[in-house]
């Protein structure tokens, strides 16, 4: 019997997948469980369009993920800290969530602070380059400039 899975069933497939098992597997526990659903002509084309809404749903997203990593390489972050010692040295470290909220008020642009990669523990004055995880194999680059307070 062909089945539509409406949720990830272990060993079987993945949700939205066609898959085929047997008569008496769907009809004794998955239907039942509301698992699956029969692969009639409705379902499948409900099955289509919704993968196909899907699929437009992540291009947009891809494409916004592209948006802001043009507008990212444009932006220069400025973090002022203030220093603890001799040779610039800060207290403590510049963290992803001051980035993230530096980014937002100077240049509009909201980042979750978990999606920032720093290279390494930002502990002195200067300029840096920092990563930045868009989500769609897409990264942008954040200028950071740390000043003296």
């Amino acid at each position: 019997m062909k089945v539509i899975l409406q949720q990830d069933v272990k060993e079987q497939g993945k949700k939205g997948q066609m898959i085929d098992v047997s008569d008496g597997y769907a009809r004794n526990y998955l239907i039942p469980r509301k698992l699956v659903v029969e692969a009639t002509p409705d379902n499948v084309n409900t099955m289509k369009a919704r993968e196909k809404a899907r699929l437009k749903k992540m291009e947009a997203e891809r494409a916004e993920a592209l948006a802001v990593a043009e507008r990212l390489e444009s932006c220069v972050v400025r973090i002022s800290a203030r220093s603890g010692g001799p040779g610039g040295k800060l207290f403590g470290s510049i963290t992803s969530m001051e980035i993230a909220e530096a980014l937002g008020k100077q240049c509009g642009i909201e980042i979750e602070k978990n999606r920032i990669v720093l290279p390494e523990h930002i502990k002195s004055y200067g300029s840096y380059e920092v990563k930045c995880k868009l989500g769609y194999e897409v990264s942008g680059t954040i200028n950071l400039l740390v000043t003296e307070a």
